[in-house]
Formats: structure tokens, sequence, C-alpha cells
């Protein structure tokens, strides 16, 4: 379901509430949220260091950026406008009850992306994303609630680079951070990259289809998990 620009705290709502609805399902089904986080936001992991927020309060405010602290795993990220967020919500429990199983695979969807743009891009040892030659272009920071998975990964489309300055990604210091603006050449968006999201995650994670959520659909969903609070 593609949310368009959304507020932080509007998708991990509609995250927890999707995550409920398949905790209680015995059927395979399987959401993917799509957005670019705006206003913007720097979010802290459960293992986040304080001191790889280097902006003050004052700075966040004045740049309109929100902090955030999540659930999910790994240190601090930003997310912005030209950054494409993906939020999977998927039952793990068919797809080999591992994390690091999981994390693998989206590594290898977004790989896959960024070749369709032509994009070198690869893993890292002992590292969880995905790398560039001249540095790290997506995030990966999943939670797992009952074996149910959610947050997900951000890939740097085109964002403002200027924002990562004020925090230390991913706790990696002295690491380079890297848009796919600035390796290939021709046009590049959000938009562009979004199906091709799609088309991985259902190659990768073996589903046999996908259907888009309408924006009635997704008006009648967000009505019953807030009913369901």
């Amino acid at each position: 379901m593609d949310l368009g620009k959304s507020s932080y705290a509007e998708a991990v709502e509609l995250q927890l509430g999707l995550v409920r609805r398949l905790q209680g399902l015995d059927r395979e089904e399987a959401y993917l949220i799509l957005t670019e986080h705006n206003p913007p936001v720097i979010t802290m992991g459960i293992s986040a260091a304080e001191g790889n927020v280097l902006a003050t309060g004052a700075q966040l405010e004045a740049e309109g950026i929100e902090l955030h602290r999540t659930r999910r795993g790994g240190d601090v990220t930003y997310h912005g406008p030209g950054q494409l967020v993906c939020y999977p919500i998927l039952q793990l429990r068919r797809h080999g009850k591992s994390l690091r199983r999981y994390q693998r695979d989206l590594e290898e969807v977004i790989i896959r992306v960024l070749s369709r743009f032509g994009a070198d891009t690869f893993r890292r040892e002992g590292l969880t994303g995905v790398w560039t030659p001249e540095g790290k272009i997506a995030a990966i920071g999943v939670a797992v609630a009952r074996w149910v998975s959610y947050h997900g990964f951000a890939v740097n489309i085109c964002p403002n680079m200027d924002h990562f300055q004020l925090i230390v990604p991913c706790g990696l210091s002295n690491e380079p951070v890297m848009s796919l603006r600035n390796l290939v050449d021709g046009p590049v968006s959000v938009e562009a990259a979004k199906p091709l999201v799609i088309e991985e995650m259902v190659t990768v994670f073996g589903f046999t289809g996908w259907k888009e959520v309408t924006s009635d659909q997704l008006s009648e969903m967000r009505q019953a998990i807030l009913r369901s609070r």
C-alpha cells in the first residue's frame, strides 16, 4: 500500500494494526507499506546510543525534523522526502522463522532493485544494509512480534543528504552515506523505484502475486485499526 508522504507516527500506527491482524491469521497474507516520511524524522532503534544524534533540539526544530524512539533493532537513522521507506508486514513463521535470513532477503531485494538502475551495490560481512563503493545506500532495521515482522528498510533515492550530517548513521562513524541520484546517470525518483520494490519482494519471498490496496480500502483499514485499539 502506497502512503505517499506520511508522518512517522502514522506509518507506525498502521504497521502495528496490520501486525495484530496477521498474528490472528492461519492463512498466508502479507502487506508492504511504501512511503516517504514528511515531516522528516530521526529514529533511534533499541540499541541506539544517545550520542549518535549529533543535532541539538534547536537544530532539529529549525530543520523541521522529528525525533522518535522505536522498537526496531539497530541504531540511529534518518528518513525524509526523496528516500523510499518500505515496511513489509510478513508472517515469518511461513518464511523460515529466521531473523538473519529475513534481513539477508531484504538486502537481496534492495540489491536487485538498485541494479535495475545500474548501481553497483553489495553487502558487507558482519553488517546489515546495502553498500556502494562510495558509501552506504540502504539501511535495514526490523522488529518482530510473534513472528510477524514490521519496520523494514530505507533506500536513499534522492533525499537531502545534508540531513545525514545530523546523525551518526546506523552508529557507523566515518562511514559515508550515498544516494542513487549521485551514483547513476539519468533521472531517478522514488516513484520509479516503488514498482520495482514490489516486483522484487514478490520474487525473493516467493509470493504468487500481489494486489494493490485502493485509497478506499486503506481508509477502511485505518478505521478498523482505530476501532481495534
